[in-house]
């Protein structure tokens, strides 16, 4: 517990240094703003479902957690008290997973959906693009941040490519001029038909399904997940149409053939990566979803 609260605290100093500051980083405070877990949240260690704490641990007051009895310790963790293995402690609470249980199997099925399906590493980041399109200064997003070819050049790619972003919670944001120029309308209710492993939105979203399993996930595949999203961002917002060289962020030049080979060399890599913890968490619900 206490290296995971060490690891946490140099992870997300500079966020909160900045948020006492009232300052914004795009790319570094984008993982606590988009997404619901806190700082603090983030740093509370989980031992996952089936792992009994001895002793009075901090966890005996946290939502999701009871007191485990002597004669309830062996099934929680497997291992039978009597034997000296296991005292009693606190543990997941067993009624806390059952309460869960609808998100832990719709959780499982978008999982299972976009493991079964191929990557698809061509869609070049090209809707952060999409989400300035036909903008006027003043509109942008990340309005601090200026567009690295200006507006117009801006439209000139959005207009010279096909787009084909599949995540909803991506293509939600496009402008209603660059909506009907995407390949696909993703929806709410199409997510589980349309999610693919090579879609870096996709693959920074495990950071979330990860979290919101908690505290039923060991810690360590919340804050895996949380590191794989903070690099994929990264990524994202070099390939975007914004300039961060003043933050020390070199452009990936998606407008060019060079680009896009940086673009998808890297969005391959990423889709590796998380194919590793998209099986991690499918393997911590398959037994939940089957009991």
């Amino acid at each position: 517990m206490a290296a995971h609260e060490r690891r946490v605290d140099e992870l997300v100093a500079g966020h909160l240094a900045r948020q006492e500051l009232g300052r914004k980083h795009p790319v570094e405070d984008f993982l606590f703003t988009y997404y619901s877990f806190r700082p603090a949240h983030l740093r509370r260690w989980h031992p996952g479902v089936g792992v009994v704490l001895g002793g009075d641990p901090p966890h005996a007051d946290w939502r999701g957690y009871r007191r485990v009895p002597d004669d309830d310790a062996s099934d929680v963790s497997g291992n039978d008290s009597r034997d000296g293995d296991c005292s009693s402690g606190v543990a997941v609470d067993p009624a806390f997973v059952e309460r869960r249980a609808s998100t832990i199997s719709w959780v499982h099925g978008l999982l299972s959906a976009t493991a079964s399906r191929p990557a698809f590493t061509g869609c070049f980041g090209l809707h952060e693009w999409a989400m300035v399109y036909r903008t006027t200064p003043g509109e942008p997003r990340h309005e601090s941040w200026p567009l690295r070819l200006g507006h117009a050049g801006t439209d000139d790619v959005v207009e010279s490519h096909q787009i084909r972003c599949s995540h909803f919670d991506a293509f939600r944001f496009f402008t209603d001029d660059a909506r009907p120029r995407n390949a696909v309308q993703p929806t709410r209710q199409r997510q589980v038909e349309l999610e693919q492993p090579g879609c870096l939105h996709a693959n920074m979203d495990l950071y979330k399904w990860a979290y919101k399993l908690a505290p039923i996930v060991p810690s360590e595949l919340v804050l895996d997940a949380f590191m794989l999203a903070r690099e994929i961002r990264e990524l994202d917002m070099r390939a975007s149409p914004y300039d961060l060289r003043d933050l020390g962020y070199e452009p990936i030049p998606i407008e060019t053939r060079e680009g896009k080979a940086l673009y998808a060399a890297a969005q391959r890599a990423f889709a590796e990566r998380a194919t590793d913890l998209r099986r991690r968490l499918l393997d911590a619900t398959t037994s939940l979803v089957n009991t």
